[in-house]
């Protein structure tokens, strides 16, 4: 029995396994690389983003808080909220949300909504204190 050879098992199966998860791994980076191609660079040559509805939201929901009083610029003194501004600004998202209906993603129509409803909070507690304060 001393003499007999000893039998070493390999277990393939696992060696299989692995190479299929590469293989899947492998065409997933290849599908991300191509969709990103296909979409461009995601910053321009000055390093500004490429535009989305994201952006634009962000942008508009910027001026809307500005002129709700909500941001100051540092070195300025206060200013009075400006409630025909930012109705403006919120009325203008109100309408991308009806114009691109059902041509937004879930992610965007999530953002869209959350934005409109937060400010529309922050018109309404700005416009209570305007009024009680008069």
């Amino acid at each position: 029995m001393a003499d007999e050879e000893k039998k070493i098992i390999i277990d393939e199966d696992w060696k299989r396994e692995a190479q299929r998860e590469k293989d899947k791994l492998a065409a997933q980076e290849a599908v991300e690389k191509k969709k990103e191609e296909a979409e461009g660079p995601k910053r321009g040559p000055r390093g500004l983003p490429r535009g989305d509805l994201a952006g634009l939201v962000s942008m508009l929901t910027t001026q809307a808080i500005f002129a709700l009083g909500l941001i100051q610029i540092k070195g300025e003194e206060d200013r009075e909220p400006d409630l025909e501004l930012a109705r403006y600004n919120i009325d203008m998202l109100e309408a991308i949300g009806q114009k691109t209906k059902g041509n937004l993603t879930p992610e965007e129509e999530e953002l869209l909504k959350n934005t409109l409803s937060d400010l529309r909070m922050g018109y309404v507690n700005i416009a209570n204190q305007l009024a009680s304060q008069q």
